[in-house]
């Protein structure tokens, strides 16, 4: 690891402390939260077009939260300690909140997908023989009641954990900008707009990783790709992506005007050091292209067709996944590049590849969800068919027999 430096800086700014596993914590939180939004657009919103990804962004949600603690607990000496948050509470400090909150939202987004894939329980344990029948009977917890008054009662009780947790993902990944814009004595960190950022790229890295998954799976098994679907994703994804670039964007504009010491170090880092990283792959590599290309998909429709759209939104979401990581990477290393005298400079940072926090690691880790959905794949289907259009006498009558029930 490089350690030669620039200026003066004092001791404890010579080595980079968090380092490439801090960055994929907040890079998969930010997944979990993005994630669940799709699946809560559907099931709290209405928004139908989602349907055909309503299942795989929840059980994305839930895939990434069962690893999100794994680049905190590698990144520990001693990961056994984790459980003292729990065993002896803190409520005065926010990294001990940390605890209370994943728990909280781990139990919904479990909850919540255990009522989704209810009926399908149901079904595979009445269809199945032997271990499977038993596997998916305890699963189903002793209730086979499938009936629509039943799977009426299940939708009450998704919409309602939906809507909470909706406010839980956001605090979940919302609290990872406040740590960071807490940090006094780092002039890069300390801004109340660090929560926003990093709550809205969640939900651009989140969106952009359920277009990807959803275009990808249904190339791998061969069925086809829902064109409206597709298309609702980019028009959320396009307003996040411009709310997030513009607040980042916004941030150092601020910096800058204001001028002051802070600014005298901070403008040459990202300048200098991080050109790369955030000139380079961040604004223009990262924003300014998937901006654009979703653009065309937004504003172009009539003029596309179903699969030049669909091309161009997979390569535009992949884009801004890197985009996301990128902007995590400048924060959070760049944030450590910088002396706290604001007179010296850190040369460089480069994780190892098989060191305890090295490339490596944070690749098993990153990936090990991936696993986990496709294991889930193997015995409950993540697609879920798009609904057949429905006369508007019909959906009126429908709407009368919900709304004033007999």
């Amino acid at each position: 690891m490089d350690l030669e430096l620039t200026g003066y800086s004092f001791p404890n700014d010579v080595h980079i402390t968090w380092s490439l596993m801090i960055v994929l914590y907040p890079y998969i939180t930010g997944l979990v939260a993005g994630a669940f939004v799709v699946s809560s657009l559907y099931h709290v919103f209405w928004i139908k077009t989602l349907r055909p990804v309503s299942r795989l962004s929840l059980v994305s949600s839930l895939a990434f939260l069962t690893v999100a603690t794994l680049p905190l607990l590698t990144h520990l000496g001693q990961p056994t300690r984790a459980f003292n948050i729990l065993i002896t509470p803190n409520f005065r400090s926010a990294m001990a909140a940390f605890g209370l909150i994943y728990s909280f939202y781990f139990a919904i987004v479990i909850l919540e997908t255990w009522l989704v894939f209810r009926t399908d329980i149901i079904e595979r344990a009445r269809r199945n023989r032997g271990l499977k029948r038993w596997f998916y009977a305890i699963l189903a917890l002793g209730v086979y009641d499938a009936s629509e008054e039943s799977q009426r009662v299940d939708h009450k009780f998704i919409v309602v954990l939906a809507s909470l947790g909706i406010p839980a993902a956001c605090v979940l990944h919302g609290y990872v900008g406040f740590m960071f814009g807490s940090v006094k004595a780092n002039s890069f960190w300390s801004t109340p707009l660090m929560p926003i950022i990093f709550l809205f790229s969640a939900v651009t890295s989140g969106i952009a990783l359920i277009i990807v998954l959803y275009e990808f799976l249904a190339k791998l098994s061969g069925r086809g790709i829902d064109a409206a679907c597709v298309q609702t994703l980019c028009r959320i994804l396009a307003l996040f992506v411009v709310i997030t670039v513009t607040v980042e964007l916004l941030e150092i504009v601020q910096l800058a005007y204001q001028g002051g010491e802070e600014w005298q170090v901070v403008g040459p880092l990202l300048s200098g050091k991080l050109a790369f990283s955030f000139i380079g792959i961040q604004m223009v590599f990262g924003s300014l292209i998937p901006i654009t290309l979703l653009g065309i998909v937004v504003l172009m429709r009539p003029y596309l067709t179903n699969p030049l759209r669909n091309t161009i939104a997979f390569i535009a979401a992949s884009i801004l996944l890197i985009q996301v990581f990128s902007m995590r990477w400048n924060v959070i290393i760049g944030g450590q590049m910088f002396s706290k005298s604001l007179r010296g400079f850190r040369e460089s940072y480069s994780p190892g590849l098989f060191e305890k926090e090295g490339i490596a690691v944070a690749i098993v880790i990153f990936l090990i969800p991936f696993i986990i959905m496709a294991i889930f794949n193997r015995f409950l289907p993540l697609h879920q068919e798009p609904e057949a259009p429905i006369d508007p006498s019909t959906r009126t009558a429908m709407f009368r027999r919900e709304a004033f029930p007999s």
